[in-house]
């Protein structure tokens, strides 16, 4: 006994801090680091035992087997076979088949990175599940939100049309085998520009549709109403046209408005859309409502494929393919739909639910009380007499809060909000609340695994991101797609092959939606959107441009800026506005000018630069609290102070008319081109018929071209941008 016990003793001494900390942990030895010691299994009398045990088969083998046609002599290849090799097999393959062959042997080369994952998953501490009151869980009914144990009932089967037995995207994504030359063509049509083509609707007027692949197909500009022929799943035929009712009303549409039936027809063809005309005061509503039904009519339609081929699986017909039950990602979660404030997450869910209550009877919805407490909104907590802007009004009422993650289970007939995220079909949330749970590098409690089968993003007001932080926008486009960490209880044989190929990010459909056109939005279209089906950027000039909306008689002097790129830019600016402009309102007879500053970072250099220069200036932004706005106010009307710096997300978040002012300088041309003729018509509220000697000068650059045809008009701004002069006069008002 004391020999045995030695031996152990020496044994156990021999293994290192990660070999005795998972034998602690689980009471045996990783399967990694486990090395066979015969004398010591003899003396313990647990040989027997090992060999009486079924073998456990590791995550690299079940992985294995879920593919098909692999022989035994690919899976004895070395992993570390050069690229050079694949092309050479490429070249020699005479048919379809084979390149499917080969295209199978290369993701089977790639599966040892899952070995690691498998190892990461078992030496990882067993988490306890969260409790009952902690944010997204809702543990009572996992069962039953549970694509896994679910079926489809039988009457449903028989009722289900063979014509959605795939959504609409997947009659050429998961419906066909996915083939092994598909993204060797793709990425060499991306080297080259996107093939591009013209359409003017007569409701969304400009469309530039660009497809990085000759092989897809040209797009159509019918404008389908009938529900049966837009494939739309089940309930949502008798619910649509009741949801969508008060849009229709007094008018001769059927089912859709004019903007609904033809943007909803370019979302149908699962391309990406980038649409800039989405106004809080104008079609803002009705956007919403047409994007909640494209993405539950996919959630709906997902999950009733993966129901159905539960039931085929159970009951183990004859013929039954293995590839043909391939029907989900490596997580559950489908849509992703990023929004700015807990109303419009409020709305979005109301309109769901809506889309699901079948005639007279409730839905049945979990957790809708709690709810309905954190994303509402009580009306007596807004101040009486508080007049602002119409679109202010739209766009800040209710609950605007901006930090919020929820997710939603749908299944069958019945919605589950709260939802732990990776039994959710759709999660609702803003930047920051993603943004704090994605996390950064280093961070222990980071989460971003629920990204990774995304199939449908939704930016709704993608331009008040901008007058967040867009930054957060950005790192979540930067953890979109990702293959996780950790196996999150996938069933790799039902996984579909180019989420395994980590090709996701090609078949996603993303949305945009915005008011404005700017770099930044472009850039996000641009750049992180690689949806194989194409694009479609719906861009319309404007025409007028919102110097039309002034109504005071004023001088507007636009002077422009020549930089030789991007990034001096910034310097270029600042160094004309110090040089050049500044020196000419330094004089007491300059006073009240207020200067408007969109950036952030200006605005810090400038009230540095003011400071270093003893200038008699005051100044508000975002940050500013109540009494320090108020003391501002106060010295710029009565002409203490001469100067008054204002950032451009205070006049956002505020929108305050300030009287005093006799001069404004726009250091940088507004991002919301309504926020010019606002900032001018601002000289009337403080009327000491003053108005001769009342100015306006505006910095601009050939960088500002799309916010300079906002406010000029399209035509003007190709003029001033193109013309040898720097200076450019405007008058207006209504003696001009």
């Amino acid at each position: 006994g004391k020999r045995r016990k030695q031996r152990k003793e020496d044994v156990i001494s021999s293994l290192t801090k990660r070999q005795k900390k998972h034998l602690k942990e689980f009471g045996e030895q990783h399967p990694f680091y486990d090395q066979k010691n015969e004398s010591f299994e003899d003396e313990s009398g647990r040989e027997s035992e090992a060999e009486s045990e079924p073998e456990q088969v590791n995550m690299y083998h079940r992985l294995l087997a879920t593919l098909k046609n692999v022989s035994d002599e690919e899976e004895d290849e070395s992993e570390e076979e050069e690229d050079d090799d694949d092309n050479d097999e490429r070249l020699e393959a005479e048919n379809e088949e084979e390149i499917d062959q080969i295209h199978l042997m290369r993701l089977r080369r790639s599966f040892p990175v899952w070995i690691k994952m498998e190892k990461r998953w078992r030496d990882r501490k067993v988490v306890s599940a969260p409790e009952e009151g902690n944010e997204f869980t809702d543990l009572k009914h996992e069962s039953k939100f549970s694509l896994e144990t679910n079926f489809m009932d039988d009457d449903e089967m028989e009722s289900r049309p063979k014509s959605q037995s795939c959504l609409p995207k997947q009659k050429n994504h998961s419906c066909n085998i996915l083939k092994g030359s598909w993204m060797k063509r793709y990425r060499q049509d991306q080297k080259h520009p996107k093939k591009t083509s013209s359409l003017k609707w007569p409701v969304l007027g400009q469309l530039v549709i660009s497809a990085p692949l000759a092989e897809v197909h040209p797009f159509k500009s019918e404008k389908e109403t009938d529900l049966q022929k837009l494939l739309l799943h089940k309930p949502l035929f008798s619910t649509w046209p009741k949801v969508n009712g008060p849009f229709l009303a007094n008018r001769d549409e059927q089912n859709f408005t004019p903007v609904q039936k033809e943007l909803f027809n370019i979302l149908n063809s699962y391309r990406d859309v980038f649409y800039s005309g989405r106004t809080p005061t104008v079609h803002g509503e009705e956007i919403r409502h047409v994007y909640c039904l494209h993405a539950l009519n996919h959630v709906l339609k997902a999950n009733a494929k993966v129901l159905h081929n539960n039931s085929r699986k159970r009951d183990q017909k004859a013929g039954l393919d293995e590839e043909d039950l391939r029907d989900q990602g490596l997580t559950r979660p489908k849509v992703l739909i990023v929004v700015p404030f807990r109303e419009s997450a409020l709305r979005v869910v109301q309109i769901l639910i809506g889309l699901m209550e079948v005639g007279e009877k409730k839905l049945d919805v979990s957790n809708k009380k709690r709810f309905r407490r954190e994303y509402g909104s009580d009306p007596d907590e807004r101040p009486p007499n508080l007049k602002r802007p119409e679109d202010y009004e739209a766009v800040f009422s209710g609950n605007i809060d901006d930090h919020f993650r929820i997710g939603v289970a749908i299944l069958q007939k019945n919605m589950r909000l709260y939802a732990p995220f990776y039994s959710s079909d759709i999660i609702i949330a803003s930047p920051l609340g993603l943004r704090t749970i994605i996390g950064t590098d280093g961070e222990k409690n980071r989460d971003f695994d629920f990204l990774s089968s995304i199939e449908l993003l939704i930016i709704d007001q993608t331009d008040i991101f901008l007058m967040q932080n867009w930054e957060h926008v950005l790192h979540l486009m930067a953890h979109l797609n990702l293959q996780p960490t950790e196996s999150h209880g996938v069933d790799f044989s039902r996984v579909r092959m180019w989420n395994l190929s980590n090709w996701a990010q090609y078949y996603r459909q993303t949305l945009l939606f915005s008011s404005l056109q700017e770099p930044q939005i472009n850039s996000l279209f641009n750049k992180h959107c690689f949806n194989y089906s194409g694009q479609v950027a719906i861009r319309n000039v404007p025409i007028t441009g919102s110097i039309s909306h002034v109504v005071v008689q004023l001088p507007h002097v636009f002077q422009r800026l020549e930089a030789d790129n991007l990034l001096s830019i910034i310097d270029r600016r600042f160094q004309f506005f110090t040089d050049k402009i500044l020196p000419q309102y330094r004089d007491a007879i300059m006073s009240h000018t207020l200067i408007y500053i969109p950036s952030y970072f200006d605005y810090v250099r400038l009230r540095n630069y003011f400071k270093k220069e003893e200038l008699n200036f005051t100044h508000i932004c975002e940050y500013t609290d109540k009494p320090g706005i108020s003391r501002a106010r106060q010295f710029f009307l009565k002409g203490e102070r001469q100067f008054l710096l204002m950032t451009e997300r205070f006049h956002f978040y505020k929108r305050y008319t300030l009287k005093g002012i006799r001069n404004i300088i726009f250091y940088e041309l507004p991002t919301y081109p309504h926020f010019y003729s606002e900032v001018c018509n601002m000289l009337k509220a403080w009327n000491r018929e003053e108005e001769a000697t009342w100015t306006c000068t505006v910095l601009y650059s050939k960088y500002d071209a799309q916010r300079l045809a906002a406010v000029v008009g399209a035509e003007r701004a190709a003029q001033m941008l193109q013309s040898k002069k720097n200076v450019h006069l405007f008058v207006t008002g209504e003696n001009s």
